[in-house]
């Protein structure tokens, strides 16, 4: 039996004015605050999370894979390059459906001070683009129907909305 080939590592990317850092567990002491707004819930669900709840999922998700192995994990934090002010994340879940396909989950959160500069569609494309050149044969999210702004991004990267929902969510695929 053929050993499973191995999945992309994150690597730092960089962006017009962003700066993809791959996730560090250092990185939750700062991303506390960014995340800590209910507004960012309206569309996923869930609360804001303690230090200690970021710090263990940090842990967790920058080994760059499921604890089985059946899933890549890749996460990056955002910076502006012009003040390396943390501005929000995106990241990508990986799976093999076939020997011959790559399938990338995108998600992205934009903190709410720094949304409506199209920082998120920034980081999306850089981090598609990456994606493609490792192999992503298919991109995907999930996005709630009434999410405007995160349908735009997934128009910019060239995803198409299904009929299927998930989880209350709109599958886009490209």
């Amino acid at each position: 039996m053929t050993a499973p080939q191995p999945w992309p590592a994150t690597v730092p990317l960089l962006a017009p004015r962003l700066y993809l850092e791959p996730l560090r567990v250092e990185h939750a002491r700062e991303a506390v605050t960014l995340l800590d707004d209910p507004r960012l819930h309206t569309w996923t669900g869930g609360a804001p999370s303690t230090l200690a709840q970021l710090e263990t999922r940090y842990a967790r998700q920058s080994t760059g894979r499921s604890p089985d192995g059946a899933q890549g994990w890749l996460n990056w934090m955002l910076r502006r390059t012009a003040d390396a002010q943390l501005i929000g994340t995106v990241q990508t879940t990986l799976r093999r459906p076939s020997a011959a396909r790559l399938e990338a989950t995108l998600a992205w959160v934009i903190g709410v001070d720094y949304q409506g500069n199209g920082y998120g569609r920034e980081a999306a494309l850089t981090m598609a683009r990456w994606l493609r050149a490792h192999g992503a044969t298919e991109l995907v999210a999930y996005i709630h129907p009434e999410h405007e702004a995160s349908m735009g991004i997934a128009l910019a990267l060239g995803l198409t909305a299904s009929e299927a929902m998930v989880g209350g969510e709109v599958l886009w695929s490209g």
